[in-house]
């Protein structure tokens, strides 16, 4: 058996690939940014073939980073954004046009009229997602609605859809030469059109969105040793390796944080925050704004579900401070331009830039920064910035209270973001439990590594990857119940400001 397990992790801003030996330590990674393309308010798109060059790119420069060959890697996993949308012509490979990424809000008034027509309880009932612009198929509505040529392309078979997992796979096991089609039932549950239960593509859903059930991938256990094929020696590694596990990022991060048992619960904090909550073998259905979703499918073992709290934007505020306000110049010095001074002090920035998803779910909410004084500088905007994750995390803590009866004693946290002491102490205060960061930090990568590692044999149990866990540090509250409840109430007051600030057909 080789030494190591590769991962390639496919996300919003940027796309990497980790190398990771069999104690779950990190061997190399090479990570490379892609565009972001804005060119209406509310639409944010990625070029496909760019993010395919940077994949090429970033397992290459890894695996020589690491020193090794591609023949020394047991298995790749593959993790992704989950909802971005991509079509494209099988014959070639060339994308009908660019990626309509999971933030993008112009599948607004199909959202709309999919609730005004009644059929918002069907998708709820049957997929467990409540019709937003989050998810992948009002996207694909949209193309095939708007794209020249993409119907007529689609019904002879010439138009495919896949999130970014099933595009990155199809090119890396030969593209238009044999590439294969297919995600897994973490990906495909987050599209509108997958039936929780069966684990396959509805067909009264497929008829409400009008989509070929043709342009759909396979849907695969998210761990499996055959089904997801291996890389072509030239695509872009020199030996064939199995692709063995395919994760969406937030569920591979689950994965990753070891949250195999129904009760345990991670926070990742990425572009944006998404904190899930294990549910077991049972789809539990929220009452309180929240989205079930499928966990992760071993092989033939039962799915495993989880209850899960989508937050559009968290870490991109911070790009946002950087590239829109220029504030400041990398991620990291948010941390120390919030510590210049004591706190907020008063101001709330509430960055709802694609509307508000859980709990409130709603499209017509745009961002705002209340409070103002003259009095406040850049640093209190910075403060309030790192504020904003942890007061909308706090959000989906309590409706996952309500929703599941689970308190949690603490909350176990990933992604970049985590690498900010202030932010996470932040957390610990607003939340009122402490956080735990663990050892690797980026658990998205290492979970679809740990898929993929099962699948072949690399690791033998669930029992054997939580051995490998360790928590790196903890936070403790510090903040008193009076001063959480008064910096909470402030919060809730903000978010209603922004609240029926756009039409919404």
């Amino acid at each position: 058996m080789p030494d190591f397990v590769g991962a390639v992790d496919q996300g919003t801003t940027s796309t990497r690939f980790m190398i990771f030996d069999h104690d779950g330590n990190e061997v190399a990674r090479h990570q490379l940014e892609h565009t972001q393309y804005l060119p209406r308010p509310g639409w944010v798109e990625h070029d496909p073939t760019e993010i395919w060059e940077r994949t090429n790119v970033v397992i290459q420069t890894a695996i020589r980073n690491a020193g090794i060959t591609a023949a020394d890697l047991a298995a790749i996993g593959i993790t992704n954004q989950r909802e971005t949308t991509v079509v494209w012509d099988p014959r070639n490979g060339r994308p009908y046009g660019n990626a309509i990424v999971w933030q993008d809000t112009r599948t607004d008034s199909i959202a709309k009229a999919l609730e005004r027509d009644g059929h918002g309880d069907l998708i709820r009932q049957r997929a467990g997602l409540p019709p937003a612009t989050y998810f992948s198929g009002g996207k694909i509505k949209w193309i095939l609605e708007n794209v020249d040529g993409v119907r007529e392309a689609a019904e002879a078979g010439n138009a495919v859809f896949g999130t970014t997992d099933s595009w990155v796979l199809w090119n890396l096991t030969g593209g238009p030469n044999g590439g294969i089609h297919a995600t897994d039932v973490t990906n495909a549950s987050r599209t509108m059109l997958m039936d929780l239960e069966t684990l396959d593509w509805d067909d009264e859903l497929l008829g409400v969105f009008g989509i070929p059930r043709a342009m759909l991938p396979k849907i695969n256990p998210s761990s499996h040793p055959e089904a997801f094929g291996k890389t072509r020696a030239s695509r872009p590694t020199s030996t064939e390796v199995p692709i063995a596990g395919v994760l969406g990022d937030q569920q591979a991060a689950t994965v990753g944080q070891v949250c195999f048992t129904p009760g345990e619960a991670k926070n990742t904090y990425g572009t944006g925050n998404f904190l899930l909550l294990n549910t077991g073998t049972e789809a539990v259905r929220s009452e309180h704004g929240l989205i079930t979703t499928v966990a992760y499918k071993f092989g033939d073992a039962p799915a495993v579900y989880a209850l899960e709290g989508s937050i559009a934007v968290t870490g991109s505020a911070v790009q946002w401070l950087r590239d829109q306000l220029h504030v400041i110049t990398n991620a990291a010095e948010s941390e120390r331009l919030a510590r210049t001074v004591d706190g907020s002090d008063g101001i709330y920035f509430v960055p709802a830039f694609s509307g508000l998803f859980a709990p409130y779910w709603r499209s017509d909410a745009r961002g705002a920064i209340v409070g103002l004084a003259r009095f406040h500088n850049d640093g209190h905007l910075a403060r309030a910035t790192l504020e904003s994750m942890c007061y909308q995390s706090r959000d989906v803590v309590e409706a996952m209270e309500q929703d599941s009866g689970v308190h949690l004693d603490v909350l176990k946290v990933d992604g970049g973001v985590t690498a900010n002491d202030l932010c996470m102490q932040t957390q610990a205060d607003i939340l009122g439990v402490p956080v735990s960061r663990p050892v690797v930090a980026e658990t998205t990568a290492l979970g679809a590594a740990y898929a993929a590692g099962l699948a072949v044999g690399f690791w033998q149990d669930t029992d054997e990857l939580r051995a490998h866990w360790h928590e790196s540090k903890r936070w403790e509250p510090q903040w008193s119940d009076e001063q959480r409840a008064h910096g909470y109430t402030g919060w809730k007051k903000a978010v209603e400001r922004t609240l029926d600030w756009v039409e919404v057909e």
